[in-house]
């Protein structure tokens, strides 16, 4: 696991979005999985910015989702696919046949679960996904105790996860929805190379948790330890309880340029 540490969230989501770029130069047709709520947008900000300079081509780039509530209806303004939709396939000029995402509306949900899970594979398998992770250490909504094996599947949120996610619903909790489809852990480290970007001093301890803490289903990010090429990009904020955080400094500041991310 390389552990990158940055300013501020502006600055990691122009790291991240230029490691986007290069992997579209390289494959312009990359599947590239995305993760909603606040703290990803500075990489969708920049990427979009990229997009528009003509510095990135996305015009072939496909999208998946990570995850997507239960119950709310497809254009529903916070269902996930509307909220992707919104923040990334359209400001990188993308149509939405570029991108794909589980059925949260679905009578039969187990029946798309398994779905989704079969087009990823069938669509080549996810090139680079994005992880946000909750003070809970979650990622994806694989709450704790999650099994480290686990599939795209439903999931029923947690008390705290509801109240954090209670922002985008007015701050109305009785309007978070108990339930979710969410790609499994196992499902996440089949991605060719995950990258989680943390910012706050509220991810702290479960940044800590996950990088320098054991592999554990009580801290469902630190299996990203189990990944050969796993990255995590937190701000100074949410690298203040690392013990490592100089030797991480130190690292990714000798790390040659050809490497990228």
């Amino acid at each position: 696991m390389e552990v990158v540490i940055v300013p501020d969230a502006k600055a990691g989501g122009e790291l991240i979005a230029g490691a986007i770029g290069a992997l579209l130069s390289r494959k312009p047709d990359a599947l590239l999985g995305v993760a909603t709520g606040s703290t990803p947008l500075p990489i969708y900000q920049a990427l979009a910015e990229k997009v528009r300079s003509g510095a990135v081509d996305a015009s072939r780039a496909r999208i998946c989702q990570l995850d997507e509530y239960v119950g709310l209806p497809a254009g529903h303004p916070e269902s996930y696919r509307s909220v992707v939709l919104r923040e990334v396939v359209e400001p990188l000029g993308l149509s939405e046949s570029s991108f794909m995402g589980p059925d949260g509306s679905a009578e039969d949900v187990q029946a798309a679960c398994e779905a989704y899970d079969k087009a990823l594979a069938e669509a080549g398998g996810v090139d680079l996904q994005l992880l946000g992770i909750g003070t809970d250490g979650h990622i994806g909504f694989n709450e704790p105790c999650s099994s480290l094996a686990s599939r795209t599947r439903i999931k029923t949120l947690t008390e705290q996860t509801r109240v954090d996610n209670a922002r985008f619903f007015d701050d109305d909790i009785d309007q978070v929805p108990h339930h979710v489809i969410t790609q499994g852990i196992g499902t996440i480290l089949e991605a060719r190379h995950p990258i989680l970007l943390a910012t706050g001093e509220g991810k702290a301890d479960a940044v800590a948790a996950t990088v320098e803490g054991p592999v554990a289903s009580i801290v469902p990010a630190s299996a990203l330890q189990l990944h050969p090429h796993a990255t995590v990009v937190v701000d100074e904020a949410a690298a203040s309880k690392l013990k490592l955080a100089d030797y991480f400094r130190a690292t990714f500041a000798a790390k040659p340029a050809w490497q990228g991310l």
